[in-house]
């Protein structure tokens, strides 16, 4: 963009033989997905910036990613890019059109999945889900946590699958990564020490280098999955971290509406990390006589830990830093608490990064996710009230002459709401139903559900397709399947689709949940980190899903102890009395005592009488 964009004498090409169209690709994921694929095809590879030449009916026909402004590292000019494709279009015009409509034919037809289920025998068995992990320990960075080799992206996909793959086999070796990957993430410069919030990934193995940008997704899946941590081992790190970074987002990301942001850039004063890096002398200048201890503990140094500044990480836990340093922890627990509050004060003066403040739908519908696992798990009313209120303002507001929307700014939905929306939103719904017992969200939850079924659904495949049937500014409707920074919508539809098949009775969304894992196949379990949201509800299809009903006046009080509690494939629903429009609810005695039932497929136990009975037969 400062290269060429904003160049005099290359925007007068630009402008003189071509129209162009600059596409923010959050607020249209569903045009940088095709093209991107197109990009692919043409070049054997992707990434951004994405530059793509379009036929008048919006085919590519030729596209790449960085072009410099002269020709340089054996590439092309952008100019002379231009000026190439301008002559071929004049001269050639028909062979690039047949080329075009074969590079579209081809996206389609590799786009098509589904239709072949040969591969799915032994799929929901516990063979299956125990090859599925040591797959992934395959990738695991048994040194430094993680999966693959840097740059490093957080995959809580598949640190959830781990942990509850932990809790059901009592496999360490799982517990083991997925928490030394946390670890080391809350402990690098991954993460916002003196602010909260996670940066988008690490560029470096240790996760000391993040790429600075902040994401509102990434920040709330993070939260979602130390919650679920926390619920598991009780580990004090993970408690500290869930709080800080809910206080920065509702600090930094969020709209007075109720409503959350969806990004901070990297850059501010046009360099990467300013905002976020200190020197030694500033550190110590700020702290005084503490500074010694603080700047040891977060490996802040004088010649700098990155291009001569410091970025702030912990080397060693606190419990061992004490030792070796000769304090109590609660000493060094009260250095650090002062030296963060007058670090994130200085910062507080500096020249900000930029904000995005598009309020996306699924990306917040993932954020009050967020809170109300942070609810369960820290007992904090606050958390859940912010969820609440939140998926009211979505609720609200991003209807839109009666279709839901993707986007809202500045007072108005806009954009047609793609399947990822509705999808996390329906999920979102779903718990927090679980988490307070108002069951009319599971009423708002069933209706979203149909709606995208009569939307979004892919007769041929039990699949779903990205963009609404309506919507026509698109050549290519595509399904997408893999999990990338954000989950699969076709996975997250499949989990929804399956809880709600219970909650409801519906046999014809449980019997599409389970044919679209089956039409996944093999391809879930031999490449599990690239499907970690499908290979949890596989296991879940595979054990079965826990489902809890609590009955009886004190229900909210055995509720909340209930959510407190880590428990694998778990769907509970609690109310004073039977209530025959749920299954889960009805045919059960009516009673003031409380009654808590543990069943599967309907078939209930013997009811008992209290959390720590039910924690004991699950």
């Amino acid at each position: 963009e400062r290269e060429s964009f904003e160049d005099a004498s290359v925007a007068a090409i630009m402008n003189e033989h071509f129209v162009n169209i600059k596409v923010d690709r959050e607020e249209r994921p569903d045009v940088d997905h095709i093209y991107m694929d197109a990009v692919q095809a043409i070049s054997g590879s992707g990434g951004w910036p994405l530059n793509v030449f379009l036929t008048p009916e919006k085919k590519a026909f030729y596209g790449g990613t960085y072009f410099p402004p002269t020709r340089a590292f054996n590439r092309a000019s952008w100019k002379e890019v231009l000026l190439a494709i301008d002559q071929a279009y004049r001269n050639s015009r028909e062979d690039l059109e047949e080329q075009a409509t074969r590079l579209m034919e081809h996206i389609r037809t590799a786009n098509a999945t589904g239709r072949n289920t040969a591969n799915a025998e032994g799929l929901f068995t516990q063979a299956a889900i125990d090859d599925a992990f040591a797959n992934i320990m395959k990738t695991a960075d048994r040194e430094w946590g993680g999966f693959g080799q840097a740059p490093k992206f957080p995959q809580t996909f598949t640190i959830n699958f781990l942990l509850h793959y932990a809790h059901l086999t009592k496999d360490q070796e799982a517990l083991q990564q997925a928490c030394l990957t946390l670890d080391r993430m809350i402990r690098g410069g991954i993460y916002d020490h003196v602010g909260g919030g996670f940066a988008r990934y690490a560029t470096d193995t240790e996760w000391l280098v993040p790429h600075f940008e902040k994401m509102l997704y990434d920040n709330a899946l993070m939260v979602i999955t130390l919650s679920d941590a926390y619920k598991l081992t009780r580990d004090e790190a993970y408690l500290e971290v869930i709080h800080e970074t809910l206080e920065f987002t509702r600090r930094e990301m969020t709209h007075e509406s109720g409503g959350f942001f969806s990004a901070l850039d990297a850059d501010s004063e046009g360099a990467e990390g300013k905002f976020y890096v200190w020197s030694y002398d500033e550190v110590t200048g700020i702290l005084g006589a503490d500074a010694d201890i603080f700047c040891d503990y977060f490996d802040i140094t004088p010649g700098g830990n990155w291009e001569g500044h410091n970025i702030l990480r912990v080397k060693k836990p606190g419990k061992a830093f004490a030792a070796l340093r000769g304090i109590s922890e609660a000493r060094l627990r009260e250095i650090i608490q002062i030296g963060k509050k007058l670090l994130l004060e200085r910062r507080s003066g500096r020249i900000r990064p930029q904000l995005d403040d598009k309020i996306i739908l699924g990306w917040n519908a993932l954020m009050s996710q967020a809170f109300i696992k942070a609810w369960e798990a820290t007992g904090n009313r606050n958390y859940l009230e912010t969820a609440r209120r939140n998926v009211s303002f979505l609720l609200q507001t991003f209807r839109n002459d009666g279709r839901m929307k993707h986007t809202w700014k500045a007072g108005r939905a806009t954009q047609p709401a793609f399947l990822d929306d509705y999808s996390y939103l329906i999920a979102t719904l779903l718990e927090l139903a679980q988490a307070t017992g108002e069951l009319d969200w599971l009423e708002q939850a069933e209706d979203l559900a149909g709606e995208a079924i009569a939307g979004f659904a892919d007769d041929g495949t039990p699949f779903f397709f990205y963009t609404h049937e309506n919507q026509d500014d698109v050549p290519i409707r595509k399904q997408e399947i893999y999990d990338g920074a954000t989950p699969s919508g076709n996975a997250v539809m499949a989990a929804s689709l399956h809880r709600l098949a219970i909650v409801f009775d519906r046999a014809d969304w449980r019997e599409r949940a389970a044919a679209m894992v089956q039409s996944m196949g093999e391809v879930i379990v031999r490449f599990p980190t690239s499907f970690g949201v499908w290979l949890s509800l596989l296991y879940e299809l595979t054990r079965g899903t826990s489902e809890i009903a609590i009955i009886g006046r004190d229900w909210k009080i055995f509720l909340e102890k209930l959510l407190g509690n880590f428990i694998s494939h778990k769907l509970a629903l609690a109310s004073e009395k039977p209530m025959k429009q749920y299954p889960l609810l009805a045919d059960k005695p009516e009673t003031g005592e409380i009654r808590i039932y543990l069943c599967q497929n309907y078939a209930c136990q013997k009811p008992v009488f209290t959390i720590p009975d039910l924690l004991g037969i699950l």
